[in-house]
């Protein structure tokens, strides 16, 4: 009799932690407006993937060896949508992490995905910020230098990412990227749509008044012409 042979059992890696998004509101636009300005800035770079609140698996095999980012980045892959990362397949991991911190979560930030970050990730820049200031530090920049981190110096109140070429920090009381090259901070999307849409309206307007000021010239010009032949 020929003995059967056993397919090795599949691995299901799951999609949620089931776990909420993020702390609250505040957390979670932010990382929403942190993710879109990213992937806007990085969108004519072919190997630089964007993402956030996505499990990432760390050891093939064991789906309890996982963690979440809150923002990531990770230069030599494609951008293809992704229902999980899994480090083994990629053969990247992010090279730049950002964390959202609250009171619940900032131990854990600030030890054990620290830790993580540095000895299994090796994340070359790892970012922790508390939207509320309820932390002391509420933000804090690590460089990962010869396997450990060390933390990275404020230039003029914003953090330098040398990973990125952004700077981070807060402006008018919003946390944001700052781009040294060009002196702006970058915009999230539903920002940049209004003011795509003021541009359009002014534009609009401007093309109206000039189509206005031409019938009246042209009326003008049809009155000088009806009393010269008159």
């Amino acid at each position: 009799m020929q003995e059967k042979i056993n397919a090795a059992p599949t691995v299901i890696y799951p999609e949620s932690d089931g776990k909420p998004m993020a702390e609250t509101e505040y957390h979670r636009d932010l990382m929403i407006d942190f993710i879109q300005m990213l992937k806007h800035y990085f969108r004519d770079v072919n190997d630089a993937y964007v993402s956030g609140n996505l499990l990432m698996y760390y050891e093939e095999g064991n789906i309890y060896k996982s963690v979440s980012p809150d923002v990531f980045v990770v230069f030599g892959v494609s951008k293809k949508r992704r229902r999980t990362y899994r480090t083994w397949e990629e053969g990247h991991t992010p090279d730049f992490v950002l964390e959202l911190a609250s009171k619940s979560t900032y131990r854990q930030d600030l030890t054990r995905k620290k830790d993580l970050y540095a000895s299994i990730f090796g994340v070359r820049e790892y970012y922790i910020y508390d939207p509320y200031h309820e932390v002391n530090p509420y933000f804090l920049g690590y460089r990962l230098v010869d396997g450990v981190y060390e933390e990275i110096a404020f230039v003029d109140e914003r953090l330098p990412s040398l990973v990125l070429g952004l700077e981070l920090g807060e402006h008018d009381g919003v946390f944001g990227l700052y781009d040294p090259e060009h002196s702006v901070w970058l915009q999230p999307l539903d920002r940049r749509v209004n003011q795509m849409e003021d541009q359009v309206k002014q534009e609009t307007e401007a093309r109206q008044r000039a189509e206005e000021e031409l019938a009246k010239a042209l009326a003008t010009l049809e009155r000088l012409q009806g009393k010269s032949d008159a």
